[in-house]
């Protein structure tokens, strides 16, 4: 298999995760407006953690995210703050979603997956997440 390889000053690594994010209660309201700002709100908590996304999709209750990241990186610290900075914002920009279908001031549900990719061609997963959403 060859990787990609990314370097820092004394080291050279491969580092893909798939991440996925269930919606509190299942609720199908990654939609429309919603859904374009969750991606922007990804790339930008991303970045201040020196992540590079390379795919995201969602599909209603949940999101597929692919990313790359250093060895320095805490994935714990990096999800958890995903999941709070975009709580935060999009009950702020949603309320209405948010009155409608969630309440307690939950976005996300508390758990989430998230495994390396391994022995999986990059490619390959990289098509499962970009067909994600329904056609």
């Amino acid at each position: 298999m060859k990787y990609r390889l990314d370097k820092g000053c004394h080291s050279a690594y491969s580092l893909q995760f798939h991440l996925v994010m269930c919606v509190k209660y299942r609720k199908k309201v990654l939609v429309g407006v919603l859904d374009n700002r969750l991606k922007e709100i990804v790339r930008d908590v991303a970045k201040r953690f020196g992540i590079e996304i390379i795919e995201q999709e969602t599909d209603k209750d949940h999101i597929h995210i692919l990313f790359a990241s250093r060895p320095p990186v805490t994935l714990s610290k990096f999800v958890n703050s995903l999941k709070s900075v975009s709580s935060r914002i999009l009950r702020k920009e949603f309320p209405d979603v948010m009155s409608k279908h969630l309440w307690a001031g939950k976005f996300w549900s508390d758990s989430y997956f998230i495994a390396s990719t391994g022995q999986v061609k990059l490619e390959d997963i990289k098509h499962y997440v970009s067909t994600q959403k329904e056609k």
